[in-house]
């Protein structure tokens, strides 16, 4: 898991208020955000939609149990001035990117809608757990006025519990960024006795804790000298929380030379023949990290 020191705002916070049976998560990036999107040169309009993809994946990758499991998000769109948008967590290491149509791009306001960046399309979450081998994947459409309420949408539609998810996105002056997110959420069933939830939507208790978690602010996800504990605190001081251990976030993608030669190697030789240029040098590209790897093809 990656490395986290005090200072480091890159961290994920669970958190626990048993007397409302309610859990949440609570993130924030700096140094990864700024890692990942400097390394693509995005419009402004894009870098936003990408970090908050990216806290989105943090929230809920950070529920994974399963160590060496993975969480990732992916938009497929039609019709919209992006063409895919993927990313993805495991084990604290993220990375994510965004393709898209520039000449589109230039066409749309400074602050474009959704459906404008999307047109219609989804948005699919997918969890793989390590362990056991199992995936679960839950699709919505990529509807609302954010990329947030298309992911309440999911918890609602996709596994039937009360959600709240709230982002915030800052460029600062000095041209880094800094993004956070909460996520609220009504225990999937209450205690001995009650009713399941999902049988009912309106549970006094999660109207009291979502009635605190929209007073956040979203300078306050942003700001990198308000510890996430100190906001969980602020925000649900009323009722008794129990928070639990951080978790480091990084950036983190898995290509490297040893990597790219090894899925080069599982095609056949008159394959790797094809993929080859005139000087004998096959070309991958990550686009996650947006990277090029040469390998010469005799030598694979």
């Amino acid at each position: 898991m990656a490395a986290m020191t005090l200072s480091s705002p890159d961290q994920a916070l669970g958190f626990t208020i048993t007397s409302r049976s309610a859990r949440g998560r609570i993130a924030r990036l700096g140094t990864t955000l700024d890692s990942i999107l400097g390394a693509h040169g995005y419009p402004p309009a894009i870098e936003r939609v990408l970090a908050e993809a990216l806290v989105l994946a943090a929230l809920f990758g950070s529920t994974l149990k399963d160590a060496g499991g993975q969480m990732t998000l992916q938009a497929q769109t039609e019709g919209g001035a992006i063409d895919l948008l993927v990313c993805d967590f495991r084990g604290g290491e993220m990375r994510g990117y965004v393709r898209h149509d520039p000449e589109r791009m230039a066409e749309l306001p400074t602050e474009p809608s959704l459906f404008a960046l999307f047109g219609k399309g989804y948005l699919a979450i997918t969890f793989d757990q390590a362990v056991t081998g199992e995936r679960y994947q839950g699709i919505v459409p990529l509807e609302g006025g954010s990329l947030a309420e298309a992911a309440e949408s999911y918890f609602a539609q996709s596994e039937q519990i009360p959600s709240l998810v709230r982002i915030g996105v800052e460029r600062l002056a000095d041209g880094t960024h800094m993004a956070g997110g909460l996520l609220l959420q009504h225990l999937p069933e209450g205690e001995e006795g009650r009713e399941r939830l999902h049988t009912r939507l309106d549970h006094p208790e999660w109207e009291h804790v979502a009635a605190l978690g929209t007073t956040v602010r979203a300078e306050e996800l942003t700001d990198p000298a308000l510890p996430l504990k100190t906001l969980v605190w602020r925000l649900f001081n009323e009722d008794e929380v129990r928070v639990l251990p951080s978790i480091a976030l990084a950036r983190g993608c898995r290509c490297d030379p040893d990597h790219v030669r090894s899925v080069i190697e599982r095609f056949p030789a008159d394959e790797q023949a094809e993929m080859a240029d005139e000087q004998g040098l096959i070309h991958v590209d990550c686009e996650f990290c947006a990277r090029r790897f040469s390998l010469e093809a005799a030598t694979v």
